[in-house]
């Protein structure tokens, strides 16, 4: 790990940030300034390796403005899997330029991201109101994880990322949201198993960070196979789900 996740969430807890000028405290709202408020403390940590997702795609095509084209700033990536997960569109690449950069998608892979020596530390920051209960926020596509699994695999890479997700569990005290605990997981170090799909969300794994464990300990190529064998059961599954529900009542009427 690049980032010093235990002295991240030292400075984390305990900490506080004012109540969002429009008032409400659900969703991208409530979840924004405390992202940026990890940002800033990993920043300080590691401040020439630290971007939001945004700003790293901006710095690199800028260190290499002579590159223009969408296959030749693709190629700027050394990694298949890093260009999967952090290129934009091919009409945004195409069209990127320093006049008009990137600028922040709130769907964006990755919240931060920490790139040091070839190797990228995705990170991705929750946030959880303990003074409501509330469904498990949405993840990450679970399709979108199958095809980063199968493009780790055919490519043999296994060590050029990781996928991070910190919590941080917060409760309103007059006018400040106060974090009052935070959460680290490697995604990577979860059994595949435990991960829920919500197939009417999009198809989202669904979790709070807090409640998954970390006992996955074999090598990552491993997990993405594993992943892989979850996610396809899961399809049959649910196709068989589909059919039963919403086809065979009608078959007799064709």
């Amino acid at each position: 790990m690049l980032v010093n996740y235990k002295q991240l969430q030292q400075i984390i807890n305990g900490s506080s940030i004012p109540i969002p000028i429009s008032g409400t405290l659900s969703g991208h709202a409530a979840g924004e300034p405390f992202d940026k408020h990890v940002y800033s403390a990993i920043k300080a940590q590691l401040p020439q390796n630290t971007f939001r997702q945004y700003e790293y795609l901006n710095d690199l095509y800028s260190k290499n403005a002579e590159i223009i084209g969408v296959k030749a700033r693709q190629e700027l990536f050394d990694s298949p899997s890093i260009l999967f997960l952090l290129s934009r569109g091919k009409d945004a690449t195409k069209n990127w330029s320093s006049e008009s950069p990137f600028e922040e998608k709130q769907d964006d892979t990755a919240d931060i991201i920490v790139v040091k020596d070839g190797f990228y530390e995705i990170i991705d920051i929750k946030t959880r109101n303990l003074a409501k209960s509330a469904q498990a926020p949405n993840i990450i596509s679970s399709y979108k994880l199958a095809q980063l699994c199968a493009i780790m695999i055919e490519n043999k890479e296994f060590n050029k990322l990781s996928i991070n997700y910190f919590e941080v569990d917060w409760l309103l005290e007059n006018d400040l949201l106060v974090c009052k605990d935070t959460h680290f997981i490697n995604l990577f170090k979860t059994d595949p198993k435990e991960l829920y799909i919500n197939w009417e969300a999009a198809m989202q794994i669904q979790f709070h960070v807090c409640n998954l464990s970390q006992n996955f300990n074999e090598p990552i190529e491993h997990w993405a196979i594993s992943y892989l064998k979850h996610f396809v059961a899961q399809v049959y599954r649910r196709a068989d789900y589909m059919i039963e529900k919403y086809a065979k009542p009608f078959e007799k009427y064709l």
